[in-house]
């Protein structure tokens, strides 16, 4: 036969029996007993999402502020790496209110926008090194094969912030499962009773 309900932890009752040697009629079971009840919610804010959602802000708006650089520099090719950050600066927005108030679609919101997030992170890193130089002005000053210093520190300074937002996206993403992705049915408390010696 297969269970069809099983314990999840999210309710803990507690009832610490008397001591059997010492016990009289009737004061085996105690009047009251604890129960500890397990909120989805509360574990997603031991991940501190308000402050990985201002870090996902301030990337965001990093990396588009050295995406206008590199663009006004080197030609407007480079919106299509830099342009879609503003996901990161969304992301760290929504994470930062699903933080802020236990409203349970902002949090859905927030997990959907960190795994899109992920995924333009990941394909910005693949992008970023691809990217050459296709400014005409600096193609005519520089050798043939040469490449321009400032524009490989700019696409590095991009790379890493992009890094840095993966790693803040899986943070997330882990986090807001918990708080997401859980059991609404099926479940039934988990009853320890304890006795005294």
């Amino acid at each position: 036969m297969r269970y069809t309900f099983k314990s999840d932890d999210c309710m803990v009752i507690t009832i610490p029996l008397g001591s059997i040697k010492n016990v009289r009629d009737g004061q085996l079971m105690p009047e009251t007993f604890t129960c500890v009840f397990k909120d989805a919610y509360k574990v997603f804010l031991k991940g501190r999402p308000k402050e990985l959602g201002a870090a996902q802000i301030s990337i965001g708006i990093f990396v588009i502020c050295v995406g206008a650089l590199i663009v006004s520099e080197y030609g407007p090719s480079h919106f299509t790496y830099t342009l879609p950050s503003a996901l990161f600066i969304a992301s760290g927005i929504l994470t930062f209110a699903a933080g802020s108030s236990p409203f349970m679609p902002v949090v859905k919101l927030s997990f959907i926008f960190n795994i899109i997030s992920l995924f333009w992170a990941i394909a910005a890193l693949v992008m970023c090194p691809l990217m050459a130089d296709t400014s005409d002005k600096h193609l005519h000053q520089n050798s043939p094969g040469s490449k321009n210093p400032m524009f490989v520190g700019l696409k590095a300074v991009v790379s890493i912030l992009c890094g840095f937002e993966l790693i803040l996206a899986l943070v997330l993403i882990f986090w807001e499962s918990k708080a997401v992705c859980r059991p609404h049915f099926n479940t039934l408390p988990l009853i320890t009773i304890k006795q005294d010696v």
